[in-house]
């Protein structure tokens, strides 16, 4: 029984490691280039409560011998809210990229399957974003966040003679979401 009980625990731990799927990380992002577009919705537990256009900008740099791309987000017009953000290679064949903020945050994203991927703190919020491309014409992003302080702990117990993991479960405050066209 102990085996069947860590082996989720065990698996996600070794999958994290696992390198990124060569076929599919050899498309990220060259086959993500272009605008995409869309209405990013903002949702909290009352349901919709805003809702704001945006952007997403991914190109080539020309001028990077690194393989860097442009990776810009804009939240209504680029007068309002422009990041002019940048991917930066460090380990495709593992999954690994960075986001270069410009402005001293640097934050790692992770390609796995069909989604770039990161999660990280700021401010006491634990965030997560992903960005899944689902066709050539579609590209869905989201958002998760809420405090960085669990609203539950449990575990950290003996059960049936074994010893259980303690687990902290972290409240969710917003969820955010665009499904995003490409731009001829």
């Amino acid at each position: 029984m102990k085996s069947y009980i860590l082996f989720p625990f065990f698996l996600f731990l070794n999958l994290a490691w696992l390198p990124a799927q060569k076929a599919i990380s050899s498309a990220f992002p060259a086959d993500w280039t272009g605008t995409w577009s869309g209405k990013l919705q903002i949702y909290g537990p009352k349901g919709l409560a805003d809702s704001v256009q945006m952007h997403i900008e991914i190109y080539p740099i020309d001028t990077s011998k690194e393989g860097r791309y442009a990776f810009g987000i804009v939240y209504g017009s680029k007068e309002e809210d422009w990041r002019p953000y940048e991917l930066v290679p460090v380990a495709p064949e593992r999954g690994l990229w960075k986001v270069d903020e410009k402005n001293s945050i640097i934050i790692e994203g992770f390609f796995y399957g069909p989604k770039f991927v990161s999660h990280f703190t700021v401010m006491n919020n634990r965030l997560m974003c992903t960005y899944e491309k689902q066709n050539a014409e579609t590209l869905l992003f989201e958002v998760y966040s809420g405090p960085d302080k669990p609203i539950s702990t449990t575990g950290n117990a003996e059960h049936a003679g074994e010893k259980i993991p303690e687990v902290n479960t972290y409240p969710l405050g917003v969820f955010q979401r665009a499904v995003l066209k490409k731009q001829l």
